[in-house]
């Protein structure tokens, strides 16, 4: 088998980086790791990695200033490994431009889901090729992004204008959770109160339009106190 992607592991503990590395390297990941921030900046600024695994509590710097870092430059995923369980830091990692985040301890199979997803969003946004520019299709459930048309099961939905951005939003995101706060800044701009009612009761109308049961979602899963994330596509 070929040689996959390229992963930056930056974890200060050696048992858990070494899991993860062992881990990766069975599926044949290219798998570099760092015990520091700085040494983690200096390895992602070389241009040989395709994806990046960071730990917040690093020794010589918060895992939030490197986000911030390399979201001044890149856009490469990151997906966030943290025992920090606060639904607020969170939200915080998310904000600051982590593609995802995961609790510890996680399994493997956890992990390897979060980066295929996380993977597939970065090949959408950078590739031009028409396959990443294809409806959203899930469970019956069909988004056509430059129609802007919604069908479930074969019936159009008719969805308004700012519940289409919310669904369209997180359709193109598919797989990450998005934080209510970035949401809002997308569907209603920079300078919308960030206050989550609105987005609340947009979401309850859309729920009762593609849901068949709202309380039990299969399409919008909310993750409670941070955002909601749209189930993977078929």
């Amino acid at each position: 088998m070929s040689t996959k992607l390229s992963i930056l592991i930056i974890e200060d503990e050696e048992n858990i980086c070494n899991f993860i590395k062992t881990s990766l390297q069975l599926q044949n990941y290219k798998i570099i790791t760092a015990s520091t921030a700085s040494e983690g900046l200096s390895i992602a600024t070389s241009g040989s990695v395709d994806l990046i695994l960071l730990d917040l509590g690093l020794p010589d710097m918060d895992g939030l200033h490197v986000i911030r870092q390399i979201r001044s430059w890149s856009s490469m995923p990151i997906i966030v490994i943290s025992a920090r369980t606060k639904e607020q830091e969170k939200v915080e990692a998310l904000d600051c431009g982590a593609d995802d985040y995961i609790t510890k301890p996680f399994g493997t199979k956890e992990l390897m889901a979060r980066i295929r997803t996380a993977m597939r969003h970065s090949n959408r946004l950078s590739s031009q090729d028409e396959n990443y520019k294809r409806p959203y299709i899930c469970k019956g459930l069909i988004i056509d992004f430059d129609k802007r048309l919604v069908t479930l099961h074969g019936q159009n939905i008719h969805l308004t204008q700012i519940e289409f951005k919310i669904v369209s939003l997180l359709a193109q995101n598919a797989g990450r959770v998005l934080t209510y706060d970035s949401i809002l800044t997308h569907v209603w701009g920079p300078y919308i109160e960030q206050n989550n009612q609105i987005l609340r009761v947009n979401m309850a109308n859309v729920r009762r339009k593609l849901e068949q049961n709202p309380a039990e979602p299969q399409y919008i899963l909310t993750e409670v106190g941070i955002g909601y994330r749209m189930a993977e596509e078929d």
